[in-house]
C-alpha cells in the first residue's frame, strides 16, 4: 500500500502554474519530515522541497531553481502537503513524488523511507 497518494499534476505551458496534493495514508504526515522531489528517466531522484516536523523547527528547504517560484505547505487537518509551482519551465518536466522520513538534512531521497507512486508534470507549449 503506497503511503502517500500524489495528484495535481499535468501538462501545463510555460510560465504557468500548478498546484501538486499529497495525502498521507495510515501515518500522521505533521510528525514527519516530508518533502516533494522529482524523477525524470534516466536521472536520479532529486529533493525539490522538504519542510521539517511539527517536533522540529519546521524548517524549509527549497531546491535552487526552485526558490521563488514553489511553495510547500501542510495542511495538518487533511493530513496533506502541497507544492505551489509558479513559473514553470520546461526544464521542471517530471513524476513528482512525496516522500516522507525522520528528520531531513540535505532534503536528500536517503532520509526518507516512505513514498508516493508520483504523479507526471509536463511544462511544454
Amino acid at each position: 500500500q503506497d503511503q502517500f497518494v500524489e495528484s495535481g499534476g499535468g501538462l501545463v505551458q510555460p510560465g504557468g502554474s500548478l498546484r501538486l496534493s499529497c495525502e498521507a495514508n495510515g501515518f500522521i504526515l505533521d510528525h514527519y519530515a516530508v518533502g516533494w522531489f522529482r524523477q525524470v528517466p534516466g536521472r536520479e531522484r532529486e529533493g525539490v522541497s522538504c519542510i521539517g516536523s511539527s517536533d522540529s523547527d519546521g524548517s524549509t528547504f527549497y531546491k535552487d531553481s526552485a526558490k521563488g517560484r514553489f511553495s510547500i505547505s501542510k495542511d495538518k487537518v487533511r493530513n496533506r502537503l502541497y507544492l505551489q509551482m509558479n513559473s514553470l519551465k520546461p526544464e521542471d518536466t517530471a513524476v513528482y513524488l512525496c516522500g516522507a522520513g525522520a528528520f531531513y538534512r540535505e532534503c536528500s531521497p536517503v532520509e526518507f523511507f516512505y513514498w508516493g507512486q508520483g504523479t507526471q508534470v509536463n511544462v511544454s507549449g
